[in-house]
């Protein structure tokens, strides 16, 4: 046994009488992670255990409320060194096999205790704390509310490695084990109870005595015995049965990922082949499948977007600590169109008083029709009760008076995308606001410093865009202009919070952050639209890529109008980088607007999937400068490395504060693809001296293929966007 822990995380005490209680309570932190130096506690507690006479029971619990375990340390996880190929720098890391095996070992021992045993959960139990939990005899999940359980291993590139995708099959069955694992979903107390994870739901005050009448139950009946002698034998599908089952699970995951994440499909062939196997080999299948995943550049991109989730999820949206937000409980929303409605459901769901108002009385009808819809939706696949339709009714007040804005903390304007409409508005609005109110704009082109200038505190005012569709899209990015006061920014991104998105602050600048760089790739696949590439073979190159569509259907979905209007502010701003073309303004001309209008590159006339037009060739065969033949790699280096040198100047100028917001922002905003870890992280994992290689093959086609003085001071420094 080694030496006492200065500061345990584990405490060791006698209930009663032969029952051993182990709480983790991790000292200094909000979460119990399963970290080297907690295991070798468990050991120890473990080596205590297995000498002590005439132990009747264990009960393992929690000291923190509403927290089990978190899971495994990913910082730790990340700093593992994969068996082969090493990383460069690996020597004297940790080596994956080795840990692995050392958390297999000590969690079998918990099963080979001479005594009952049971988990007390009240709170969230995820990933390795599940993976614990499974290996003791009883679950007893608490009401607490914030009581999760599950396996999210996919979600950072992994699979359970501690016997999670070998003991939950067993537990309920392989086919809903697979796909919660797949999925890295979570349950709910009742809903886990339903499928069998745990073995009841108990009041958390009253979570120690069940666990102690439970153990006693089972200590009597020798119901404990029976469960591990079962948890050891193979779960025994027939063939037609585990064809079956994994064929369709298999079918299932290759449609949701088309195959570029491997996390997911190595689980279920984890759980196929382990199935069928005692525990003990099925535990070494789980193991080799586990291993190769380990320090894969998928895994640690997803392992860095987590830690990137978790810096926006602290950051206050200004440097200075001592910047305080204002408390915001009433906010009005100006506008009841789709950006307007969707900005004040957000509001209302989550609990802050809204009052939407708009000129006209029908489209109010239309905008409270608009939210009421998104909730109810929500409450028929079970995210949402009657009981908080009713709330956000509630909270929602609509209006034509102006004058009801009085009293309002936040007024957000979300009217048309009209520089002078908006700057009326904004002049006819200073005899109505509080003094102290903070006026937003949820504009995605026009300036906030320009416009800042038709209100009377420039430092109230600033950008707070949200991304259509308002209910499902993450991203808001904080626009702060020239006179925009810290205090501001920080209320704005504490509000967007407490909306339930993630907001990035972003200084002014044409198409702010995520239009800016989305810019060029849209601006790109004309180009290459006019030098006779095919609409799909562009889509496909995007969606090969991981891209949720193309930039031809994204164009057709945002509006044809849209893009050529958004594009002109962005295209000027930029002209030396934006290639002129033809074929956007000749579609518009021609009423073909996108998905809106019926037609646009593809035609909807038969429903939201744009289908093949040939009524699109005669404008092609106008606008077309050529008729190469251009190969997949070549679409996908255009439409991608002018990003990436649009996002390195974005960084040079300051206008986001950090990497993180460019790769964060992009992936909440557009959809870029998380297994590529963000823009900026792809081109470290690629290599900058690499990605100069390629552009050179494209430079001659102008200043949006040549490399910023950042990136070519990364390549003379050998340095990347991140740290190592």
């Amino acid at each position: 046994m080694s030496a006492p822990v200065k500061d345990p995380a584990l405490r060791l005490d006698f209930v009663q009488p032969g029952i051993a209680r182990i709480t983790f309570d991790m000292p200094g932190s909000r979460a119990n992670t399963l970290n080297q130096g907690v295991q070798s506690e468990f050991e120890n507690i473990l080596t205590q255990l297995e000498a002590t006479p005439n132990l009747q029971g264990l009960i393992f619990c929690s000291g923190k409320p509403g927290m089990f375990i978190a899971g495994a340390d990913l910082k730790e996880l990340a700093s593992v060194t994969p068996p082969s190929p090493p990383l460069p720098g690996g020597e004297g890391r940790p080596d994956a096999r080795a840990l692995t095996l050392r958390g297999l070992r000590f969690i079998a021992r918990f099963e080979k205790l001479p005594c009952p045993t049971v988990v007390l959960i009240d709170g969230g139990c995820m990933g390795g704390g599940l993976e614990m939990a499974l290996a003791f005899d009883y679950r007893l999940a608490g009401t607490n509310p914030k009581t999760e359980i599950g396996l999210p291993e996919t979600k950072i590139g992994l699979i359970p490695g501690w016997g999670g995708t070998q003991r939950l099959p067993r537990l309920i069955g392989p086919s809903i084990a697979a796909e919660m694992i797949c999925a890295g979903e979570a349950a709910k107390a009742q809903r886990a109870r339903a499928i069998g994870m745990v073995w009841d739901v108990v009041p958390s005050a009253k979570m120690l005595d069940e666990g102690l009448r439970l153990l006693a139950w089972s200590r009597e009946s020798g119901e404990w015995q029976k469960i591990r002698t079962k948890k050891q034998q193979p779960i025994g599908l027939s063939e037609d049965q585990h064809q079956y089952t994994f064929g369709v699970l298999k079918g299932q995951v290759l449609a949701k990922t088309k195959g570029q994440f491997p996390a997911p499909l190595a689980a279920i062939e984890a759980i196929a082949k382990g199935c069928n196997l005692t525990l003990e080999e099925g535990l070494k299948v789980e193991t080799d499948h586990f291993i190769p995943l380990i320090g894969s550049t998928i895994s640690r991109n997803l392992i860095a977007l987590f830690f990137m989730g978790q810096r926006l999820a602290k950051d206050t949206g200004v440097a200075d600590a001592a910047v305080q937000p204002k408390d915001v409980n009433r906010v009005g929303v100006i506008g009841a169109g789709i950006m307007g409605a969707g900005i004040a459901g957000a509001m209302v769901r989550k609990g802050v008083h809204a009052t939407m108002i708009d000129v006209a009385p029908e489209l109010l009808a239309k905008g409270v029709a608009a939210i009421t819809k998104v909730i109810q939706t929500r409450i028929d696949i079970g995210r949402a009760t009657q009981t908080e339709l009713a709330s956000a009714a509630a909270l929602l007040n609509t209006t034509s008076n102006y004058g009801q804005l009085a009293d309002r903390e936040v007024i957000i304007e979300a009217v048309v995308e009209n520089e002078g409409v908006k700057t009326k508005l904004y002049r006819e609005l200073q005899t109505i606001l509080s003094p102290d109110a903070i006026l937003a704009s949820n504009t995605s082109t026009i300036s906030i410093t320009r416009m800042a200038e038709a209100v009377k505190n420039p430092a109230n005012f600033a950008g707070l865009h949200f991304f259509n569709p308002v209910d499902r899209m993450q991203l808001v990015e904080v626009i702060r202009g020239e006179k925009t006061s810290d205090q501001t920014v920080a209320t704005l991104v504490a509000l967007a919070k407490k909306a339930g998105k993630t907001p990035i602050v972003v200084k002014d600048c044409p198409g702010f952050l995520v239009n800016r760089i989305l810019f060029p790739y849209l601006n790109e696949a004309m180009v290459l639209l006019e030098e006779g590439v095919e609409p799909r073979a562009i889509d496909k190159a995007a969606s090969e890529f991981g891209m949720p569509m193309g930039p031809i259907t994204l164009s057709d979905v945002v509006g044809l109008d849209t893009a050529v209007y958004a594009g002109e502010v962005v295209n000027r701003a930029f002209a030396d980088r934006a290639q002129e073309t033809k074929i956007l303004g000749a579609l518009v001309a021609a009423g073909r607007l996108g998905q809106k209008s019926g037609a646009g590159f593809y035609s909807y006339a038969k429903g939201l999937r744009g289908a093949d037009d040939p009524a699109l060739l005669p404008f092609l065969e106008k606008c077309r400068t050529g008729k190469r033949t251009i190969d997949a790699e070549e679409i996908r280096d255009r439409l991608f490395l002018p990003m990436l040198v649009e996002a390195s100047l974005v960084l040079s100028e300051g206008i986001v504060r950090d990497p993180s917001d460019v790769d964060m922002g992009l992936i909440l905003g557009i959809g870029f693809p998380t297994q590529h870890g963000g823009l900026l992280r792809r081109a470290d994992n690629v290599g900058m001296s690499n990605i100069l290689t390629l552009l050179a093959k494209y430079e001659a086609l102008g200043k949006r293929f040549q490399p910023t003085p950042q990136m070519r001071k990364m390549v003379a420094s050998s340095k990347g966007f991140f740290p190592a």
